[in-house]
């Protein structure tokens, strides 16, 4: 049980995070060199794996990386083009429940599975300390999406 002492007690929590990986297709130049909306978001998951895999993060550790599910396509309205989708599972053992803020208020989450402990417990300070850090990581998420599309 996870109790407020909680940046996680001792042992922390354990948690499988699902994201999926967007691709669009990219035409090529002349005849040759387009790559498909599948292969896109394929290499757009290895370029994350690899970066799971290779940069620290701090109150965070990767135990399994599960590339197994198939890419998946879905067709957007918006754009009348199909995109496809790389999942992801992160299993990760994290220090603090604020820890997997950063991945739940990311573009591709899709589902989160708390494995470890069967019941957690905060006081209104750790409340309080998790509310601030979903701001944190909300607004941190809001400059990204305004630095993207005002460069555009």
């Amino acid at each position: 049980m996870i109790n407020d002492q909680g940046e996680g007690g001792r042992d922390g929590i354990l948690v499988k995070v699902r994201l999926d990986f967007k691709g669009a297709g990219k035409p090529g130049r002349f005849l040759f060199g387009g790559k498909s909306t599948d292969k896109v978001a394929e290499e757009s998951r290895e370029q994350q794996v690899a970066i799971f895999r290779n940069v620290p993060l701090q109150g965070i550790h990767i135990e399994d990386i599960d590339m197994s599910a198939e890419v998946y396509t879905v067709f957007d309205d918006i754009s009348n083009n199909e995109i496809a989708f790389a999942p992801l599972v992160l299993t990760i053992k994290a220090d603090s429940l604020e820890n997997v803020i950063k991945f739940i208020t990311r573009d591709d989450f899709r589902k989160i599975e708390i494995l470890d402990p069967a019941h957690i417990t905060l006081s209104h300070s750790g409340i309080e300390r998790l509310l601030f850090r979903v701001h944190e990581e909300t607004k941190e998420y809001r400059m990204r999406l305004e630095k993207r599309y005002n460069l555009r």
